[in-house]
């Protein structure tokens, strides 16, 4: 078994302001023991070095269900980036391999550096081919979201290696994006944006489920994300002046005061909702206005982990929204019967109750939920709700729907609604190790910490 060096950076954030309330559930070593091993031998020993592509440079895209490589192998900057910022991340955690896991994380660098930057009009391309050539599609050359998690994969593996260039790349990519996508006007950042980084603004040419065009709430609270990672190893005043605007802006306007966010907008940030159309065309829009139980329990964390990168900047306020945003998704979103979260719901005109839209359940919202649930069981360990209780439910889940005891890693979608996922693709260019790494390896941290306390 080995060694994972808990409470980084990453993981002791939460750890301050812990209260000394006693827990409604004791923490044992033998929990600790489960997420260790789940974040190491049952998923990063499955993905590396299989996905490193020695001959064209970069990772592999896409990873058959028994953790082969499949065939198609475009190369999206937001995969190529999350596998640099889960494997910086396991340098710094697994001592047995730290050295490895840097050497993979330098190649996917040296990846984004030769191949994903744009030499000429700067940015980072949204999608390349295997070898490195630039794929430009209509309204998604270039993105706010991608070039965020470019910045976060090169600002945490400037935090493990030293090296310059990466930081100097995250540097120009951030400065990219402060000349071309943010909006001095009404704040926050445009999504959308040409190959030369022109935004594309919104006009009724458009599909009306086409997103391009929008502000969303994805790519801001990855931008979040991202720029937080920035200013901890870049302390520039301009990087923290964004990061606490993008913070008052999710909390504040984006995140409604139910504890949901809307999930695209207007330039001026107004809500794109189609709440007063017939229910099939609420359906058919489905991807641009829902209740995404998901994103609101990821960002709580993204939240709280930015405030407290800013010095603490508003916590108890941010913390207080967070909560809210993870009480609503149990109240609402949680399965009852099996555990989980859902994918989505809709709260429908006139009905103050939500009502489930989307019974299937993602990998990536059980993974974000693991951490925000322990991170609030942490501040709240006697609240009514018992955070630790959902958080125990949600790891059987995990265990029993999402994570493959054949094959290693975590299927895409629980078993328990779409069973077929099991013999589909562990990996594509929407699908990496990065959510799941990063709840396994921080809850592992944390509920080591907790035994300590």
């Amino acid at each position: 078994m080995k060694t994972i060096r808990t409470l980084s950076f990453f993981a002791i954030i939460f750890v301050l302001g812990c209260t000394t309330e006693k827990r409604n559930t004791p923490v044992n070593d033998d929990m600790v023991l489960e997420f260790q091993t789940a974040a190491n031998d049952q998923l990063l020993d499955k993905w590396y070095p299989l996905v490193l592509d020695t001959v064209d440079g970069g990772y592999y895209s896409e990873v058959t269900f028994d953790f082969k490589l499949g065939e198609r192998h475009d190369k999206m900057i937001v995969t190529q980036a999350r596998h640099i910022w889960t494997t910086a991340t396991a340098a710094m955690h697994d001592g047995d391999k730290e050295k490895e896991y840097l050497s993979y994380a330098e190649h996917g660098f040296k990846f984004l550096r030769d191949h994903m930057w744009d030499g000429k009009n700067g940015g980072f391309h949204n999608l390349v081919t295997k070898k490195g050539k630039p794929i430009v599609r209509p309204g998604e050359a270039k993105t706010a979201y991608g070039n965020s998690f470019a910045i976060y994969g090169l600002a945490v593996y400037y935090a493990v290696s030293k090296n310059g260039e990466a930081l100097d790349l995250a540097k120009q990519a951030f400065r990219w994006l402060e000349e071309h996508s943010h909006d001095s006007i009404y704040k926050g950042y445009y999504q959308s944006m040409d190959i030369n980084g022109t935004p594309i603004v919104r006009t009724g040419d458009f599909p009306s489920t086409s997103d391009i065009g929008y502000k969303d709430q994805n790519s801001s609270i990855h931008l979040l994300e991202a720029l937080t990672a920035l200013y901890k190893v870049w302390p520039d005043p301009l990087v923290g002046e964004r990061v606490g605007e993008l913070l008052v802006l999710i909390r504040d306007s984006i995140t409604t005061n139910k504890g949901y966010m809307n999930l695209f907008f207007e330039a001026d940030w107004t809500p794109v909702t189609f709440v007063d159309t017939p229910k099939d065309t609420i359906q058919k829009h489905y991807y641009l206005d829902h209740v995404s139980f998901g994103h609101d329990v990821e960002t709580a964390y993204l939240m709280l982990e930015a405030s407290e990168a800013l010095g603490g900047l508003q916590f108890d306020q941010t913390l207080k929204k967070g909560k809210i945003m993870v009480d609503h998704a149990i109240t609402n979103g949680w399965d009852n019967k099996h555990g989980g979260f859902y994918d989505g719901g809709y709260y429908y005109a006139g009905d103050e109750k939500l009502s489930i839209v989307n019974y299937d359940k993602n990998w990536w919202s059980q993974a974000e939920g693991l951490n925000s649930l322990l991170m609030m069981d942490t501040y709240f360990p006697k609240d009514s709700i018992n955070y630790r209780a959902y958080f125990d439910k949600l790891w059987q889940y995990t265990n029993t729907y999402i994570m493959d005891p054949d094959h290693g890693g975590w299927y895409e979608w629980g078993i328990d609604t779409r069973p077929e996922t099991k013999f589909q693709p562990k990996g594509h260019i929407w699908k990496g190790a990065y959510h799941n790494y990063r709840a396994l390896v921080n809850c592992a941290g944390r509920l080591e910490q907790n035994n300590m306390d």
